[in-house]
């Protein structure tokens, strides 16, 4: 009777086990396929087309295109690396563009004739008309000197002029040739400078006429700012100067070429 009952008691035993065994196996099965079913489907890798161009707006765009209009840049002439240049704009040979300029040629015509410079800061705009019939177009021609932080729209500048720095010429005004406006000066919309004066004021007036002297030495402050500008036109060569590096290492081991 006792060997009876130990018998019964272990198979018993052994057949709960079992089903212990077979119950957790669906209940992991089970886990499992839930967890299937509530996870994303694993994502598609995308096949990029040859033929897509690679835009880079992370930096910012010195040469901006606008429609038909590209600027054009001589090439023996210095835009600073932080100088925007938009649609109708050219900058001749010679001249120079220096920090941070904003040159807008979006609606009309910019031009920076020969052997020009025009300073930091400044701002040049044209409109797409002038009302009273003057030229809508920015002209600033030949050995102009354009101080820093001057925004001038529509007007011109003829050759051999000094504009000051943080001066202000509006729609439609005209600098003839050999004359200086002082810094800080606004002169109005058509207002006229005539040929050898002196300009100053908000708004400009006349001051006195330039002696033979001063007109001599305009044209030759904007050749020193040329020649200024190729210092820093040379760090930015298109071979570089490492081989300057090379050679003296080369020279500093004994190294025989």
């Amino acid at each position: 009777m006792a060997s009876l009952a130990r018998l019964s008691r272990k198979a018993l035993t052994s057949s709960l086990s079992s089903h212990r065994h077979l119950l957790s196996r669906a209940l992991a099965t089970e886990a499992a396929v839930k967890v299937t079913k509530s996870s994303p489907p694993p994502a598609q890798s995308i096949t990029e087309c040859p033929d897509r161009v690679k835009w880079d707006y992370r930096g910012q765009r010195q040469i901006i295109p606008l429609g038909q209009w590209l600027p054009k840049i001589a090439v023996d002439a210095y835009v600073a690396p932080n100088v925007v240049l938009a649609g109708q704009v050219n900058v001749l040979d010679g001249s120079s563009v220096w920090n941070g300029a904003v040159l807008r040629g979006d609606l009309n015509k910019i031009t920076v004739g020969f052997c020009s410079n025009v300073q930091e800061k400044c701002v040049v705009h044209a409109a797409w008309s002038s009302p009273t019939g003057l030229p809508a177009e920015t002209m600033i021609e030949r050995f102009v000197t354009v101080g820093a932080y001057c925004l001038l729209r529509s007007c011109t500048i003829e050759p051999e002029c000094i504009i000051g720095q943080n001066s202000i010429l509006m729609e439609g005004s005209l600098v003839e040739t050999q004359s200086i406006l002082e810094a800080g000066s606004v002169l109005p919309p058509g207002r006229r400078i005539p040929t050898g004066e002196l300009w100053a004021g908000n708004p400009a007036k006349f001051v006195r006429k330039l002696t033979h002297e001063e007109t001599l030495e305009i044209p030759k402050l904007a050749v020193a700012i040329n020649d200024l500008s190729k210092e820093y036109f040379n760090e930015f060569l298109p071979y570089s100067t490492v081989y300057l590096e090379v050679e003296k290492l080369v020279k500093s081991h004994g190294i025989s070429i």
